[in-house]
């Protein structure tokens, strides 16, 4: 399985934080409560012994075989969960002609990998979905190494739909997902059925962050002499001059961007973009930096 997360970016991310707007307890990383080691509930993983640990805390059994001292931790359920949703429809699977091997839906993994990775470090639960009209793939919240592991075969097994998934098709979104859960969707925001649902979810007192997945040349629409312009869900076609569409494309995207981002800040839905070219990390910054967050804006 490739490396979903470069070494640079994965160097990064050990001093980053996930943290919700929220404040739901008073222990734990960020703004609220995290798993808490120690005589918990479930067994979490094991650590070397450390002067002031508590005796019973040992595994003696792996004494025996090792002839070193390990602690056993144990977690308590965080009441937070991060959920990630990516928009698997089939215009995530755009990628840019400069670099044609790695498109949208590609740049989400990769960044979903980078959210697991993070909500491990801190200790929280986190969960997926991928979310097509060709049907969800979930993975339940947990925390851990194996749950990091079993996102990443869930993320290289992901393929991409054709539209987005209709309002019926939601039902475990609104199942699964708690009050206090972080909702992290990462779309092309294309498919209205998309940007409804990050509403819905706003406005039903959930709290979602939104990280557009966008190309370069959406950005800089750098197409010279005449191209055909499709459509990858509805097919449909446009037979043009790039430079000649350039003004006004960049215009209306433009203004379409300015429109949904009214949408989004008129329920307080927290939002970022990242381009093709830009490191994968670089919107998580962003949204999660605090007081650095200047430094990549």
């Amino acid at each position: 399985m490739a490396d979903l997360i470069p070494a640079d970016v994965r160097s990064r991310l050990r001093n980053l934080r996930i943290v919700t707007q929220r404040a739901v307890g008073s222990h734990g990383i960020g703004l609220h409560q995290s798993h808490s080691r120690g005589a918990g509930l479930e067994f979490a993983q094991y650590r070397a012994y450390e002067p002031g640990d508590e005796l019973r805390q040992i595994d003696w059994k792996l004494y025996a075989r090792s002839d070193k001292f390990f602690v056993r931790e144990a977690e308590r359920e965080s009441p937070v969960a991060i959920w990630v949703l990516i928009d698997a429809s089939a215009s995530m699977a755009q990628a840019d002609a400069g670099q044609p091997d790695y498109r949208r839906i590609d740049a989400a993994k990769s960044m979903a990998a980078c959210i697991g990775q993070m909500a491990m470090q801190q200790g929280d639960r986190f969960g997926y979905m991928a979310i097509s009209d060709d049907g969800m793939a979930l993975l339940p919240p947990a925390t851990g190494l194996r749950q990091r592991d079993r996102l990443l075969i869930e993320l290289s097994q992901m393929r991409t739909g054709t539209g987005f998934a209709a309002e019926t098709q939601l039902g475990p979104v609104w199942e699964r997902i708690g009050a206090h859960d972080l909702i992290i969707l990462l779309s092309d925001c294309f498919d209205e059925g998309a940007i409804a649902l990050a509403e819905k979810l706003g406005s039903a007192g959930r709290e979602i962050v939104v990280v557009e997945m966008l190309t370069a040349a959406e950005r800089d629409f750098a197409f010279d002499g005449g191209y055909r312009f499709r459509d990858p869900e509805t097919g449909e076609e446009l037979l043009a001059d790039g430079a000649a569409l350039r003004t006004e494309f960049l215009a209306r995207f433009g203004a379409a961007r300015a429109e949904l981002h009214k949408r989004l800040d008129a329920i307080g839905i927290r939002h970022a973009a990242h381009l093709l070219d830009e490191p994968v990390d670089l919107p998580l910054r962003r949204l999660f930096g605090g007081h650095d967050a200047a430094e990549y804006a």
